[in-house]
């Protein structure tokens, strides 16, 4: 009879604690600082809306009224398969450019903050970092409440979605990078989502929306981005950024 009541309860505890872990978690708001309160900025830009071809250039400044200064040498990169694509909240860079949407294949274009690293080794990062797993995953679903977000399939508490990058399975290309907080305040559905900067599988291919480089440039960039700082990445056709550079006080590039 012990027993018998010993099991019960315990299985009645098990039950109720695997209940609590499938609750739902709320997820709090986040909150952009905008660009002019950042001290650094990785610039890439293209030759046109429809190119794979980047080149990206490092720039950091000692205040918020300083002039922007540059970091090394400007290095390649390439950006979405089908070019990009204008963030829908961004108007100034170009009237005519196609929109960016969930699964176009084109990189967004705009100015975006960096909030997070991920990868599989830390180089460093001062940036909050996901170490991957098999349950590390990037939530597309436009119905889920987590769209947009990198998640721990284990630890969310409520497996609503049926769409995701399942981030470990994706390989060396995903050794290292950070989260492009693209369309994430808040997420709009279907705008696009689980932009990166990672390592490129080569510099003549295309990424599904993400900007990619080499994998000695991302360990030089990943530990430079230094959250006080409120780094950014600022993303556009050349003729778009030189069109609004001085209105928005952006770095100047070659």
């Amino acid at each position: 009879m012990f027993f018998r009541v010993l099991f019960a309860t315990a299985a009645v505890l098990i039950m109720a604690a695997f209940s609590f872990s499938q609750a739902k978690r709320p997820e709090p708001l986040l909150v952009q600082i905008p660009f002019d309160k950042s001290l650094q900025a990785i610039v890439v830009t293209t030759d046109d809306w429809n190119s794979i071809h980047g080149r990206a250039a490092l720039f950091e400044r000692k205040s918020t009224h300083s002039q922007w200064k540059a970091v090394g040498d400007e290095f390649p990169a390439v950006v979405g398969r089908s070019g990009l694509g204008r963030d829908p909240l961004f108007n100034s860079a170009s009237t005519k450019a196609p929109t960016k949407h969930e699964g176009d294949g084109k990189a967004p274009a705009g100015l975006f903050p960096l909030t997070s690293a991920f990868g599989n080794i830390d180089v460093g990062s001062k940036l909050p970092f996901t170490k991957l797993d098999e349950f590390t995953e990037c939530v597309d679903d436009t119905g889920s409440t987590f769209y947009n977000k990198i998640v721990n399939r284990m630890q969310v508490g409520n497996f609503d979605w049926k769409s995701s990058e399942k981030m470990l399975a994706v390989g060396p290309q995903y050794d290292l990078g950070a989260f492009v907080a693209y369309n994430s305040y808040p997420p709009v559905r279907g705008n696009g989502s689980c932009i990166f900067l990672h390592i490129w599988k080569d510099a003549n291919t295309g990424t599904s929306g993400c900007t990619a480089m080499a994998r000695e440039n991302l360990e030089k960039v990943v530990p430079w981005l230094d959250p006080s700082k409120n780094p950014y990445l600022v993303q556009m056709t050349g003729a778009s950024y030189n069109s609004i550079r001085k209105a928005w006080k952006l770095p100047k590039i070659r």
